[in-house]
């Protein structure tokens, strides 16, 4: 993989940081003066450079695979946890421990509904915006 350029290793650190391809250019790059359409354009740009994405990946990898090894231990814990749990004979616990494993895991899903008074419908509000109408003879000469 070729060297990048300081503004271009500053482009890949900002946007780790931010989330945001456009704030990260408006950080590395002078973008004083440029269009929003104009940054968001050259940063999309940037994200597509096989290099710049080279770099970004190796970036993230520490970042994953700690989070990886965290969730590992995590699982591994709740597991040992169900497991003394279960020898105890305190099966409530044992499946509360699983069930967090579970969740975890990404296995369970808590899905939240939303509804207004007596489970009828969320009633919305619309608010429009009016710009007040000026006449010509009500401005000062």
């Amino acid at each position: 993989m070729a060297d990048l350029t300081p503004k271009q290793e500053s482009f890949c650190l900002a946007y780790l940081e931010t989330g945001s391809a456009s704030e990260a250019y408006r950080q590395a790059y002078d973008a004083e003066g440029m269009k929003p359409e104009t940054i968001n354009k050259r940063a999309s740009e940037l994200l597509l450079n096989g290099e710049i994405a080279g770099r970004l990946e190796s970036l993230r990898a520490p970042v994953r695979e700690a989070a990886q090894i965290s969730l590992r231990q995590h699982l591994d814990d709740l597991k040992r946890l169900r497991d003394l749990a279960e020898a105890s004979e305190k099966y409530g616990p044992a499946i509360q421990a699983e069930v967090a494993r579970g969740k975890a895991s990404g296995l369970y899903v808590e899905k939240q509904e939303i509804s207004g008074p007596n489970g009828g419908p969320v009633e919305v509000t619309r608010i429009e915006l009016v710009a007040p109408v000026v006449k010509n003879d009500d401005r000062a000469d």
